[in-house]
């Protein structure tokens, strides 16, 4: 049925971890838009997040943006706006700019948080606990023994059985973006102390503060006990693999399927995708699952993508024998690819990357091998020779290099820059020149 957001018509869609569509919310959207005969439609799809409540606030604000500047049209336009709704998983314990959240048993949207303290406990909670186990039904026991584990003494045993458990969480894979599969997080080749040190000395540099169960200080320093502090924020990457993968199942099958039948249904709509975080995965992998023609869709957005930065290279600046899983899909973009990114961006710049690398991977430095394994969020496409932009004010004289079936990297690191660890500006995402830049690459202002 159909909502409103700013004055314009919203749906709601939504997706299975399979990709299986909402056989109620999904055809009511399509029937809908397409009784309006609607000039465009932007599709907005969430990143780590299963609280559809959180989803929801996000879309309201970030549409609510871009309402107004449709003043500014260059032609006329009937707008649509479409939220997507799958099940990923944003841990409780992480702020977000803008989303506060909301007390318990509410159900009003989220309010404005100006907080960016964060301070780590290595202890899951049971909020923490039951989140997780409701979007890991398979590794409900692993992930009970692992809250377990977490609040007793950090023996080599305990530390080895912790590691294995997190194993249990990811067991899905659709392919690796830079030509690599792995059913579990490369990073479980690692030893424990290893492993859980790197991630440790990671939420240190990112100016975590550790806490012990009660809220008190819990030693800066103290070895073993950062040791379970850099175990639970290697649960947090696994359970985010296991999300990275999954939406590239939504996208591919899920939400590929859907965007045929809409324009099958209302042909003469024009789509424009935008996608934050592993949202970002999600419609792109939608190129992977659409056909070379016909081409609806007229632009895509990525907003702090936490995918491989190298998904649409070919080749492999690394390897001149492979490309990326997305290599040769911009061509069935009927517009431009817009790619936002921010240095301000932990989560993609550091968290993101360090569950895909092992100490004894390649001779290469930790600086290296991060960036082989980077996310789009930080720095962009690579290995494309991708124009690059500084994002700009929202205005008529904003000029951006977009070209119909290619990617433009956008540097929104001015604007894009508040946020707590271990995420940093993530999702920083609600600003007028990031909505006025899909508009431009829509080519509606």
């Amino acid at each position: 049925m159909t909502q409103a957001i700013a004055g314009l018509p919203f749906w709601e869609i939504r997706f299975d971890e399979q990709g299986d569509p909402d056989t109620d919310a999904n055809p009511t959207a399509i029937s809908e838009i397409s009784a309006r005969a609607l000039t465009d439609v932007v599709l907005f799809t969430h990143g780590w997040n299963n609280d559809q409540r959180v989803a929801l606030s996000l879309y309201t604000q970030w549409f609510t943006q871009l309402a107004p500047q449709l003043a500014h049209a260059t032609t006329p336009v009937s707008m649509g706006l479409i939220g997507v709704y799958w099940p990923s998983q944003r841990w409780s314990d992480e702020p977000i700019p803008d989303f506060a959240p909301a007390p318990t048993g509410s159900s009003g949207a989220a309010s404005l948080a100006t907080s960016t303290t964060f301070e780590y406990s290595a202890t899951l909670t049971p909020d923490e606990l039951v989140g997780l186990q409701e979007a890991f039904p398979h590794a409900r026991d692993a992930l009970a023994r692992m809250a377990v584990l977490l609040e007793g003494e950090p023996s080599a045993a305990a530390l080895t059985e912790f590691r294995d458990l997190l194993a249990t969480v990811s067991v899905t894979d659709d392919g690796g973006e830079i030509g690599e599969t792995s059913a579990v997080p490369p990073m479980l080749d690692d030893d424990p102390t290893t492993l859980f040190t790197r991630y440790a000395d990671a939420l240190v540099d990112s100016g975590a503060t550790f806490t012990d169960a009660s809220g008190g200080a819990a030693g800066i320093g103290d070895f073993a006990s950062s040791l379970w502090n850099g175990a639970k924020e290697a649960l947090r990457q696994a359970t985010y693999f296991e999300m990275k993968n999954r939406a590239g199942i939504v996208g591919r099958t899920g939400l590929a399927g859907f965007i045929m039948a809409l324009h099958a249904a209302s042909p003469d709509t024009r789509i424009h995708l935008v996608g934050h975080s592993f949202g970002a995965r999600v419609v792109s992998y939608a190129l992977a699952g659409v056909p070379d023609d016909p081409r609806p869709i007229k632009s895509i957005t990525l907003l702090q993508g936490a995918f491989s930065h190298f998904a649409f290279a070919d080749p492999l600046p690394f390897d001149a024998n492979r490309k990326g899983a997305l290599a040769g899909t911009l061509g069935r973009i009927d517009g431009p690819m817009a790619v936002v990114f921010s240095s301000h961006d932990n989560a993609v710049g550091t968290f993101y990357p360090l569950a895909s690398i092992t100490s004894g991977q390649d001779a290469a430095g930790l600086g290296d091998r991060l960036y082989r394994w980077g996310g789009m969020g930080h720095d962009g496409a690579q290995g494309m020779s991708a124009p690059l932009d500084v994002i700009q004010p929202a205005q008529a004289s904003a000029t951006y290099r977009l070209e119909d079936g290619k990617i433009l990297n956008v540097d929104a690191s001015e604007v894009v820059s508040q946020g707590s660890s271990p995420s940093g500006a993530h999702s920083d995402i609600v600003h007028p020149e990031l909505t006025w830049l899909t508009l431009r690459a829509a080519k509606i202002v």
